[in-house]
């Protein structure tokens, strides 16, 4: 087990190290150039856009700005090309943001998906199982851009929920109670979108593997000891799905 996770460890180690010089090729063989981020700026001057390629490291070899950059990296000392400030800060402020955004959507598609999983196994063939794959494969093959369109459109006439920014301005002062309920109603169209296609997935995943379990020998046994179909089915068999 030990070997086999270290191997485990290295290949992957391996692979991002790859991933990381095709990243960095990716962006430096793209069009336009990274030291003219603000082309537009009038105040822009030929000096500046110099200070900008030394600061960077612009004007050296392409293996030279990788190694440049991987130790930055390693250092926590990745900057932004436009502005200078440090990666990690914006990458945290946004963090800040996808992690509430995360649990959230997470803890829909485990709420919701169990529950369609297991019924849609329980009662293969039923109406409420072939709508469930209709709705699933659906959810899947639409777009995610042109469903969340259509989300918006419905629940801002329907329940005027906002979908702009992660807060209401004003309410800085508020209790904590009403800051809190407003963080919520505005995580509702980006959570929700965040798990439609989760729900329809693991649904799926979850029904076939119900679908082997409840028809073992064990699940049989466990009915004849006169076991409620409650205790057979999450007991028994949702534990070993």
């Amino acid at each position: 087990m030990t070997q086999f996770i270290f191997k485990n460890i290295g290949q992957r180690i391996v692979l991002l190290f790859f991933v990381s010089i095709i990243s960095h090729a990716i962006v430096h063989l793209a069009p336009g150039e990274p030291s003219l981020v603000d082309p537009s700026n009038p105040r822009m001057k030929a000096e500046d856009i110099q200070r900008i390629r030394a600061a960077f490291h612009l004007d050296e070899p392409l293996h030279v700005q990788y190694v440049y950059w991987m130790k930055d990296l390693f250092t926590a000392e990745l900057r932004s090309f436009k502005d200078n400030q440090p990666v990690l800060k914006k990458i945290w402020d946004r963090f800040l943001n996808s992690l509430p955004l995360f649990i959230v959507g997470t803890l829909i598609i485990w709420f919701l998906a169990f529950p369609v999983g297991i019924q849609a196994a329980l009662h293969r063939g039923s109406i409420f199982d072939k709508l469930g794959t209709f709705l699933s494969y659906a959810l899947i093959s639409i777009p995610g851009f042109f469903l969340s369109y259509i989300c918006i459109i419905f629940m801002v006439k329907t329940f005027n929920v906002p979908v702009i920014g992660m807060r209401t301005f004003g309410l800085e002062n508020a209790s904590l109670m009403l800051r809190s309920m407003d963080r919520v109603w505005h995580w509702t169209i980006p959570a929700f979108m965040s798990a439609v296609a989760g729900v329809a997935i693991l649904s799926r995943y979850v029904r076939s593997q119900m679908l082997e379990v409840i028809n073992q020998d064990y699940i049989r046994t466990a009915r004849a000891k006169g076991l409620s179909e409650d205790t057979v089915i999450y007991r028994h068999g949702l534990r070993n799905a």
